[in-house]
């Protein structure tokens, strides 16, 4: 059971979680009119009276330039404001995941963002390991990602993620762990909810943002620290072939970090994951400031 932190944010004040209510005419709940952002914290392993944040101006710059789709000028400055205020008032204990999302709050039946009110609100829970951190097994979904001439895929939609519903419950319930998408043009595009990424011949291959995937600020993470530890890095389109031989396969997300994938269809993949293991390491040490070399990426809060 999900445990929620007791704090939110809702219509420009801090009140208890419990109390942070919307009414069933709010037009994003109607239309999915929203754009989310997702980012965890976790309690400094070496100074108990702070929080880490992980890239949190990137996120918060990610949620800004969404909102501009929903005609919400919302800044990455103000977002950022809000969100250190709800980590000093909740002051979590453990490893923690923060969901701000932007929507449209008016109440109407005309599926519309001009003339529409618009709000902002946050809410955090404790999470551990989203998916399971000895591997996992995905299947080709039947379901394709959308494409940007139809939705703009740049942005971090509520609406974009009815597709990621139907793939992983698809996933789920035909014995696998995770979903991978296709794009209209028949490449790999992105897992339910994270960025793939191939290993072949010692060199880490992604799509690219012409794949219509999501700007993941993980799969930027990965990337850099794949460059700075010497391995060689490919943005191209990736045929579904190219899963079943890969020497490697991993996914990326804010939620699910870096997580191996074991199994594709029925086709199991090496047992050696070198190049997940040194990423994955490294991201550890990172969002736990152990790393000098990436202080900026981690964002410090005093909560004495």
């Amino acid at each position: 059971m999900d445990v929620f932190l007791p704090i939110a944010y809702l219509r420009n004040q801090f009140i208890p979680f419990s109390e942070a209510n919307v009414s069933i005419a709010t037009q994003a709940l109607n239309y999915g009119t929203g754009a989310l952002g997702g980012l965890r914290g976790i309690p400094d392993p070496q100074d108990p009276s702070q929080i880490l944040l992980f890239r949190l101006e990137r996120h918060c710059q990610r949620l800004s330039n969404s909102a501009k789709f929903l005609h919400y000028d919302l800044s990455a400055i103000k977002i950022q404001e809000l969100i250190v205020d709800f980590v000093k008032k909740n002051k979590p204990e453990k490893s923690f995941y923060i969901r701000p999302f932007v929507y449209s709050s008016g109440l109407g039946i005309a599926p519309r963002l001009h003339k529409v009110e618009k709000d902002f609100f946050i809410y955090g829970l404790e999470l551990g390991d989203y998916l399971p951190a000895e591997g996992i097994s995905c299947r080709i979904s039947s379901w394709y990602r959308q494409e940007e001439r139809s939705l703009p895929l740049r942005g971090k939609l509520s609406a974009a993620y009815i597709t990621s519903a139907l793939a992983k419950t698809e996933a789920v319930e035909s014995g696998f762990d995770e979903a991978i998408l296709m794009n209209s043009q028949g490449k790999v595009s992105e897992a339910s909810g994270m960025n793939i990424f191939i290993v072949r011949n010692g060199q880490l291959i992604t799509p690219g943002f012409e794949q219509d995937i999501l700007e993941g600020i993980t799969r930027d993470s990965v990337l850099k620290i794949a460059q700075d530890l010497g391995i060689k890095t490919i943005e191209r389109p990736v045929d579904k072939s190219e899963l079943f031989i890969a020497d490697e396969v991993f996914l990326s997300g804010t939620a699910a970090k870096v997580v191996s994938v074991k199994r594709i269809e029925n086709y199991e993949l090496p047992e050696s994951y070198l190049i997940a293991e040194k990423i994955r390491e490294k991201l550890v040490a990172i969002t736990e400031n152990r790393d000098p070399n990436y202080s900026d990426w981690v964002y410090p809060i005093s909560i004495n």
